[in-house]
C-alpha cells in the first residue's frame, strides 16, 4: 500500500469497520475438504451500498440480480460462494441467486433486508442449491468479528488464489475515526474491463449513496481498472462497498475535505487489493508496473499501457528475465496510438534502454541486471504531451498454462 498522509493501516479486513459481522464455512461445493467455500457478511444496520460490475456482455446470474437489487436502496450484507460461478445457467440461475439473497436475510435475522449475491468458479454448471442452503444456514450461526471470522470469509471466496487478500485502513473525518476494510479474490481471468475480480469493502463512514458511488467510481479507475493478468474479462466480476454509518461522522453529501479523506482511504484499500491480485496472478513470479507518460491524452496513454501489459511476448520475456525491450516498443507501435519512435524513450527499473528511435548505449551487464528483480517497473514516455496512465500486471509462466489447462478437470 502506498503511504498517504492521514491514512493508518489497521487489521481486520471486512470487520475492521464498526457494524459488520462475517463468517466463512465449508458447504461442499469445492472438491477439497479442508477449505471454506461460502461466506456471509452482515451489516448490523441497513447499509448504503454501491457496486461496479463486469462489462462482459455475458453476465452471471448474481451480477444481473445485484444490478436490480441496488436500485432498491440500502442492503444488509453479502452472501458469496466459491467453486461455482452460477453463470450461463438460465432462469434457474436467477432463481437461485434470488433465493440465496432471501435465505441469507432470513437466516441472519434481517428478514426485511436485502443481500447482495456473488459467485465465483466454473461456468455453466447449476448451483448445488441444497449445499448452498446448508452453508448459508451454517454461516448465519457462526457470524462474528474476531480475526478468525475475518480469515474464514477471506478464504471462502478464493478459487485459484494462492493467498488470501485483505486489508483495512483508518482515516479521520471531522475528528471521527472512520474505518475502511476489504477482501478480494482474483488470480486469473483478470483484465481491466471492470471489475476484474470479486471484492467486498465495508466502511463505517456516514456517506450518501450518490457520494459512495462517486468515490467507488473514481477509485476503480485508478485501481481495479488498472490491472491485468491475462486479458480475460470474467462473467462475474463485482466490486461492492457497504457503508454502515456507525462511525458517527457528519453525513457526507458533497465533495469537500470529508469526501476527499474517505476517497483517499478507499483508494488505499483498493490499491493494495488490486495489486495483491496481480502479485498472485496464476503462475506469476514477477510484479510489473507499466507507466506511460508524455501522451496526448489519458485515453491514448491507457491504450498503450494496456497493449504492453497484455502482450504475451512481453510477459514471457519478463518471466524469463529476458531483456528483450524491443517487444515493449513493438507493442506500443501496434497499440493503435499514433506513437512516433523518434519521440519515445523507454526505461526499465530506471535504466534507459531506448531513445531517438534507437537503442540507448547500455552495457550487456546493465541490460541483464535491469530484468532480474521480482518487481519490474517499465516507463515509456511517448513525447507527445502531458497525459499519463498506469497499469499493473505480471509475467506469464508455464504454471499459468498448467493451471488453466486443468481448471475444469
Amino acid at each position: 500500500m502506498m503511504k498517504r498522509s492521514g491514512i493508518k493501516r489497521i487489521p481486520g479486513g471486512v470487520i475492521a469497520a464498526k457494524g459488520f459481522l462475517c463468517a466463512g464455512v465449508r458447504c461442499g461445493i469445492k472438491t477439497r475438504v479442508d477449505v471454506p467455500d461460502l461466506g456471509l457478511i452482515l451489516s448490523e444496520r441497513p447499509a448504503v451500498a454501491a457496486a461496479v460490475f463486469t462489462t462482459n456482455r455475458v453476465q452471471a446470474a448474481p451480477v444481473l440480480f445485484d444490478r436490480e437489487l441496488l436500485k432498491r436502496g440500502p442492503v444488509r450484507g453479502v452472501v458469496v460462494n466459491a467453486g461455482n460461478a452460477n453463470a450461463c445457467t438460465g432462469a434457474k440461475g436467477l432463481r437461485d441467486a434470488r433465493r440465496m439473497s432471501e435465505l441469507a436475510a432470513e437466516c441472519a435475522g434481517a428478514a426485511s433486508g436485502r443481500f447482495l449475491v456473488a459467485s465465483t468458479g466454473i461456468i455453466g454448471v447449476p448451483l448445488p442449491f441444497a449445499k448452498i442452503e446448508s452453508g448459508i444456514r451454517d454461516a448465519a450461526t457462526r457470524l462474528g468479528r474476531t480475526p478468525a471470522h475475518a480469515e474464514a470469509v477471506t478464504r471462502a471466496i478464493m478459487t485459484t488464489d494462492l493467498v488470501p487478500k485483505a486489508t483495512a485502513v483508518e482515516v479521520r473525518i471531522g475528528g471521527k475515526p472512520v474505518r475502511i476494510g476489504g477482501i478480494a479474490k482474483g488470480s486469473g481471468m483478470i483484465a481491466p474491463n471492470m471489475a476484474t475480480l470479486l471484492c467486498f469493502i465495508t466502511t463505517d463512514c456516514a456517506i450518501s449513496a450518490a457520494m459512495l458511488r462517486r468515490a467507488l467510481r473514481e477509485t476503480v479507475g485508478q485501481t481495479f481498472n488498472s490491472i491485468t493478468v491475462d486479458g480475460d474479462c470474467s462473467t462475474n466480476d463485482t466490486v461492492a462497498v457497504l457503508a454502515s454509518a456507525a462511525a458517527g461522522n457528519s453525513l457526507i453529501t458533497r465533495t469537500g475535505p470529508g469526501f476527499n479523506a474517505f476517497r483517499d482511504g478507499l483508494l488505499a484499500v483498493a490499491e493494495e487489493l488490486s495489486q495483491a491480485v496481480v502479485r498472485d496472478g496464476e503462475g506469476a513470479s514477477r510484479f510489473v508496473e507499466i507507466s506511460i507518460t508524455g501522451a496526448r491524452s489519458e485515453s491514448e496513454a491507457t491504450l498503450v499501457a494496456r497493449k504492453i501489459a497484455t502482450s504475451p511476448l512481453v510477459k514471457c520475456a519478463i518471466n524469463g528475465g529476458d531483456p528483450n525491450w524491443g517487444r515493449i516498443i513493438c507493442a506500443a507501435g501496434y497499440s493503435g496510438a499514433a506513437v512516433e519512435p523518434e519521440r519515445m524513450r523507454l526505461w526499465i527499473n530506471g535504466q534507459m534502454l531506448f531513445r531517438n528511435a534507437m537503442p540507448a548505449a547500455v552495457s550487456r551487464e546493465k541490460l541483464v541486471a535491469c530484468m532480474k528483480p521480482k518487481e519490474i517497473y517499465v516507463r515509456l514516455d511517448l513525447g507527445r504531451g502531458r497525459s499519463r496512465a498506469r497499469v499493473w500486471t505480471c509475467d506469464l509462466s508455464k504454471e499459468y498454462v498448467a493451471i488453466n489447462a486443468d481448471y475444469h478437470t
